[in-house]
């Protein structure tokens, strides 16, 4: 049988590394974006024509850069962060419910809606709530999308970390300070990061399509650990000192407090499902990603 995938966001960071991997896999990949073009339908055209016959998988990973530091956090951008993952994960569920060939829907989502703890670990079994901007977000983002109600497909939502991957993200923008070894974790360093490497986030999608897995998921890799871990392990990797923090209250001038909280408070995550599933993480400790990343 063909394997087609339509993938909702598929010219940005994620959707254009999931797009190569899938191609590489044998996959005829059809993004959906806001400009028409080749192996290209507009959102527009989604909500006119619905889910070309021929695509029997769909992935979500559409959403505004909440981390933009271009961006200010005014209510204009918060609103276009929100709607840019409702809008795009409701309009694709309703299509669902009039594409009965498709049998896989994949939506990313974030952890934010797991509340930080010194001791708690959460695995896909643990209750989330909604408490701050970002926490909201994720509940309305995965209530989303569901919105379509009955469908033929299983439905899947992954609770992604810090995606790690070269070419955008986090690993962009801290590069050039690492590598003027003058890098390091941002506040205290002791909060939590939960993070994915990219091909381990790419193929964990193509696990879930393949398996028809449903159900939540959390993309993040099995090593839990600290924002200061995470920058050591990196700054190792490329041969340079981890010594300079970046105090709190700049982090918070430059991203604003709600949005800072993404960077500065994290919750102990593990990814128990994608285990239990059969699923096999290439890069499960910050040092293999790390080493990845630079090229060792």
């Amino acid at each position: 049988m063909s394997k087609h995938t339509l993938i909702g966001g598929g010219t940005g960071f994620i959707g254009k590394n999931l797009s190569k991997h899938l191609t590489l896999k044998g996959y005829d990949v059809t993004v959906i974006s806001r400009m028409p073009g080749p192996k290209r339908i507009t959102w527009h055209e989604l909500e006119k024509n619905g889910i070309p016959n021929s695509v029997n998988s769909v992935v979500n990973v559409t959403g505004q850069n909440v981390l933009d530091p271009s961006r200010r956090w005014t209510p204009g951008f918060q609103q276009n962060v929100w709607n840019s993952r409702i809008n795009s994960s409701k309009a694709l569920a309703n299509a669902l419910t009039a594409a009965p060939q498709v049998t896989s829907f994949v939506n990313l989502c974030g952890v934010s809606s797991y509340p930080p703890s010194a001791t708690k670990i959460y695995t896909e079994d643990d209750k989330v709530e909604g408490f701050d901007y970002m926490s909201r977000l994720c509940l309305a983002w995965e209530e989303a999308a569901h919105a379509g109600g009955e469908q033929n497909c299983r439905t899947a939502i992954v609770r992604t970390g810090a995606v790690v991957g070269l070419g955008g993200g986090m690993i962009e923008s801290i590069w050039l300070p690492f590598k003027l070894g003058v890098g390091g974790p941002l506040g205290t360093g002791q909060q939590i990061m939960p993070w994915i490497h990219m091909l381990d986030l790419c193929s964990l999608i193509q696990h879930i399509i393949e398996k028809c897995e449903s159900g939540v998921f959390n993309g993040v890799a099995p090593e839990i650990v600290t924002s200061k871990e995470f920058s050591k392990a990196f700054a190792s990797a490329l041969n340079r000192p981890c010594i300079f923090n970046v105090p709190e209250f700049v982090v918070q001038a430059i991203f604003g407090k709600e949005r800072s909280a993404l960077l500065l408070s994290g919750a102990k995550i593990q990814p128990k499902k994608a285990l239990a599933s059969g699923f096999q993480f290439k890069y499960p400790t910050a040092k293999a990603a790390c080493a990845q990343l630079v090229g060792k």
